[in-house]
């Protein structure tokens, strides 16, 4: 399967400092999790999703920054997958997580995006093939995903991989490189929903943002009208994006079933971000767990 994107600019996560030396062990808490009825995931014990949980490190809060350091100790680095259909919220989730846990947002289209922008071997290959409307082949997206999963700043702070891999052929790839995920998130939301999210955005053509007719109307009159709509934000075209997605997600759900959270999407994104930040508190606790152990 390959990649067909829109040649728009997107700017890259760059990497924090690396602490000089840690500091003594100090004393860390973490509040106890609800339980949550809308989450379902096949984790097993510690890694069953829940509700919201709070990180309470004694000393400062900066601790929980996804950088390595906590508690004294240096801590592996969150490597996540995340995967939802059009309008599912996924762009929004991405957001909440990386602003907490400071993760290299990792998106295959910005990427091939930035290649062709840039003039890179990778860049001309792929823009041979968009200019012939071709998809880009899987060996050129998969190799420019894996250069940006290699960079300093994506194996210090951790990556947050963006709607890929699209098919079992580009997981088997990611993994033959060594690129294995802690946690595969899927937003799952109920078709209906999906297409009256997507068949109601309208886009401001001055400001460039984006309202929804019911959800989030223009503010005046003036705005609401100058809105256009997508030519592919139609009942008919979503439906068809969705079989897509739905059969792309099929194909990599089984390479990942043990590591799969399934989270209700059609919640608000508050409710739906809580459910995924329970999961990610615990698997840092795991892993500065395993680190204080090696340590020992």
């Amino acid at each position: 399967m390959g990649c067909h994107v829109n040649l728009v600019p997107h700017s890259m996560a760059t990497v924090s400092a690396r602490p000089k030396a840690p500091p003594p062990p100090a004393a860390c808490s973490i509040s106890n999790p609800l339980t949550s009825s809308n989450s379902q995931s096949s984790f097993v014990s510690t890694f069953s999703p829940s509700r919201h949980q709070t990180l309470t490190p004694l000393r400062s809060r900066r601790a929980m920054s996804n950088t390595g350091v906590r508690c004294g100790y240096k801590t592996e680095p969150l490597r996540i997958m995340i995967s939802g259909a059009p309008a599912s919220g996924k762009g929004t989730q991405c957001e909440l997580i990386t602003k907490k846990y400071d993760l290299v947002h990792v998106a295959a289209g910005d990427l091939l995006r930035a290649e062709i922008a840039s003039g890179s071997e990778n860049g001309k290959r792929a823009r041979a093939y968009m200019d012939k409307g071709q998809l880009v082949p899987d060996e050129i997206v998969v190799m420019i995903v894996k250069d940006r999963l290699s960079q300093p700043d994506s194996q210090e702070k951790g990556w947050l991989l963006d709607g890929y891999p699209r098919s079992s052929s580009q997981a088997i790839a990611l993994k033959e490189f060594g690129f294995k995920p802690d946690l595969f998130i899927l937003l799952d939301v109920p078709e209906d929903i999906l297409v009256d999210r997507v068949v109601g955005r309208r886009l401001d053509p001055v400001t460039g943002k984006i309202y929804h007719l019911k959800y989030s109307p223009p503010e005046t009159p003036e705005i609401a009208a100058r809105l256009t709509q997508r030519f592919d934000d139609t009942e008919e075209k979503v439906k068809l994006r969705l079989h897509t997605h739905h059969q792309n997600v099929e194909a990599v759900l089984s390479l990942y079933k043990d590591i799969t959270l399934k989270v209700n999407g059609s919640l608000t994104k508050d409710d739906v971000y809580a459910q995924i930040d329970g999961v990610l508190v615990k698997l840092l606790e795991k892993k500065r767990a395993t680190s204080e152990s090696l340590a020992a």
